[in-house]
């Protein structure tokens, strides 16, 4: 097996191990949120919950999207794991409305948490979040990074519920905790929705990075014999695996050789490129384009 396999098997086993993490540390959060009675440990429950279903469903797709190419999906499986994504972004999107309606009426009366049971179950989430963020950071396709994000975002929230906690030692301030719930939910919101434009703009074929393209064509355009490249499209299987085709117009009429060395010149021009699938056309002197 390649290291390119043994890197995607590893990525897989890791959302894997960090789904039943995410589970079992919800149902502690749901807990603790009652017996606490913290409006932010529950805003985070919920959160929470929506990550484990997005991460138990990434998984799966993670997994599918690793099966080879058959002739009903020629280009294999690696949209799967943008669809997961995608899902992702949208319970997101809904649990953080649901906790911000559930919130914003605790600012007119506030009640006063349990603030040691927030700050011990504060050092457990930084905890157990912060070592399931570092075991899932080696992912690089898009999905591998939203969920990488959302535990980050975890790591972050429980962070503010342990500071928070600490006020509470202190002072009686029980409007912090709605507070924290309103804040905390519209700064996931606000990754969340740019997560998923992102990936709705993939799903529509959108080129992934328009900086890459304009870098393709000059490259194209200074290979010799090559007088113009039209019909240029650059897309992303899953925002790491990207497709490529052009149609390259050539300047002269050229023997078989000519055409083998200008092959090799693409291929040298793209080699710096990860590009899962290249298809390069070529068109010869007063050849007319079929695409036009």
């Amino acid at each position: 097996m390649s290291n390119h396999s043994h890197h995607h098997e590893a990525i897989s086993n890791n959302i894997g191990l960090v789904f039943f993490l995410n589970l079992s540390f919800t149902i502690i959060e749901f807990i603790g949120g009652v017996l606490t009675g913290s409006t932010a440990i529950m805003a985070d429950a919920v959160h929470d919950l929506g990550d484990t279903l997005s991460i138990g469903l990434a998984w799966g797709l993670s997994r599918l999207s690793k099966q080879h190419a058959n002739d009903e999906f020629t280009y294999g499986f690696h949209r799967f794991s943008l669809l997961g994504a995608l899902i992702n972004g949208i319970v997101l999107v809904m649990g953080s409305a649901w906790v911000l309606s559930e919130a914003i009426p605790k600012l007119l009366s506030p009640e006063m948490p349990h603030a040691q049971g927030m700050f011990w179950l504060a050092i457990l989430g930084v905890t157990v979040n912060g070592y399931a963020a570092w075991k899932i950071s080696g992912g690089k396709t898009l999905n591998e990074r939203v969920l990488n994000w959302h535990l980050i975002e975890d790591v972050l929230g429980w962070f503010s519920i342990l500071i928070v906690s600490i006020v509470l030692l202190f002072w009686e301030w029980p409007i912090l905790d709605p507070l924290l719930s309103i804040a905390f939910t519209l700064f996931i919101l606000m990754n969340v929705i740019k997560n998923t434009y992102q990936t709705i703009k993939l799903f529509l074929q959108s080129v992934p990075d328009n900086k890459l393209l304009d870098e393709i064509r000059d490259k194209l355009n200074a290979l010799q014999h090559v007088s113009n490249v039209h019909h240029i499209h650059l897309w992303s299987l899953d925002g790491e695996k990207h497709v490529l085709t052009a149609h390259l117009e050539i300047d002269q009429m050229v023997c078989a050789n000519e055409q083998k060395e200008i092959k090799e010149n693409v291929h040298k021009a793209l080699s710096d490129y990860s590009l899962s699938h290249t298809t390069i056309e070529f068109e010869l002197p007063d050849e007319l384009c079929r695409d036009k």
